[in-house]
């Protein structure tokens, strides 16, 4: 595929504790990793513009909510 001007895409990682080997249940859409440990799954969007990126997507609402949770592990801040 060629990136062209007002492309939109969405890059999505998904961050396993364990396994990177996934399966996808039988309803088409649920995907687990094969030794069900927790993982989460991000939508980035981005749109191709001339000689740069937009970026769509906002986490600043979560990162907040993330930050003022003293039930969390903020090592990483």
């Amino acid at each position: 595929m060629k990136l062209v001007e007002n492309l939109v895409l969405a890059i999505e990682p998904m961050i396993n504790l364990g396994t990177h080997k996934v399966f996808t249940e039988e309803d088409g859409w649920t995907v687990k990793t094969q030794d069900g440990k927790a993982s989460v799954h991000f939508e980035h969007d981005v749109c191709v513009k001339k000689n740069e990126a937009l970026i769509l997507s906002d986490f600043s609402i979560i990162e907040a909510a993330e930050k003022a949770n003293i039930n969390l592990n903020s090592s990483y801040y």
